[in-house]
């Protein structure tokens, strides 16, 4: 477990904040303990009227990858405020956004990937359909049979695929990532205020409709694949293959 104080870092640019993960040692996985750090920072600069765009960026090796399942009520509250955020948002992505870690990039309204990325949904490989909104989010933004393969394969893309299939906004240089990133969030910070906030409102409406009876349907879903024989033996095989024992 990392502190609390140590989890997420937070620095302003104007009226630009960016909120970093920083446990490279675990991949950012989004444990409970990260997951309040960062909901509670972002909660925190979405009450603050002078930010105007907020980034949410990893290290380069790791966005963010999986951390367990949202099945307690705490986590699924802090998710449920991530996604609530009124003040627009970018997603800097570098190196691996795996698992719920795609699922948050998909929180964000817009994602600026470096060419390293590398983003995907493996639950399916150990028994688990995503719990964290992709089925819901993703089959919106890249349609139903993209979403699909995605989804019941666990394949990973890379950020020039994931341009192509419209997931990623911008691509940028190993190390021009995070620059770009605030680059964007600097012109949309830029933009009237008011407007802004509409705007995104108008957005999500076009894109929320019947979204909540999906999230629920997909909680429930994968609820039962957290409880499954699948999942516990797949578990169970992880687990004895990092202990060196044959897998039968």
């Amino acid at each position: 477990m990392i502190a609390l104080s140590s989890a997420v870092s937070v620095q302003r640019d104007g009226a630009v904040a960016v909120v970093r993960l920083e446990d490279a040692a675990g991949g950012n996985a989004l444990t409970p303990e990260l997951l309040e750090a960062l909901a509670s920072e972002v909660a925190a600069l979405d009450t603050d009227e002078e930010v105007r765009c907020i980034v949410i960026a990893g290290t380069s090796g790791a966005f963010a990858t999986g951390g367990g399942a949202l099945n307690d009520e705490l986590s699924l509250r802090l998710w449920d405020g991530l996604a609530a955020c009124r003040t627009p948002t970018v997603a800097a992505v570098s190196g691996y956004a795996l698992d719920r870690g795609l699922e948050l990039a998909l929180l964000c309204d817009m994602v600026v990937a470096s060419e390293t990325a590398e983003l995907g949904l493996p639950e399916i490989t150990v028994g688990l359909s995503p719990g964290g909104g992709a089925t819901q989010r993703l089959a919106r933004v890249l349609g139903r049979h993209r979403a699909m393969e995605l989804v019941l394969t666990g394949r990973r893309i890379d950020s020039l695929e994931a341009t192509r299939l419209g997931l990623v906004n911008q691509v940028a240089g190993t190390r021009d990532w995070l620059k770009r990133a605030l680059e964007l969030a600097e012109v949309v910070a830029r933009r009237p205020p008011g407007a802004v906030a509409l705007a995104k409102r108008a957005v999500l409406a076009a894109e929320q409709t019947h979204l909540h009876e999906g999230l629920a349907e997909e909680q429930r879903l994968h609820r039962r694949a957290v409880e499954g024989e699948e999942h516990t033996a797949a578990m169970r095989a992880l687990a004895e293959r990092r202990a060196g024992k044959p897998v039968e």
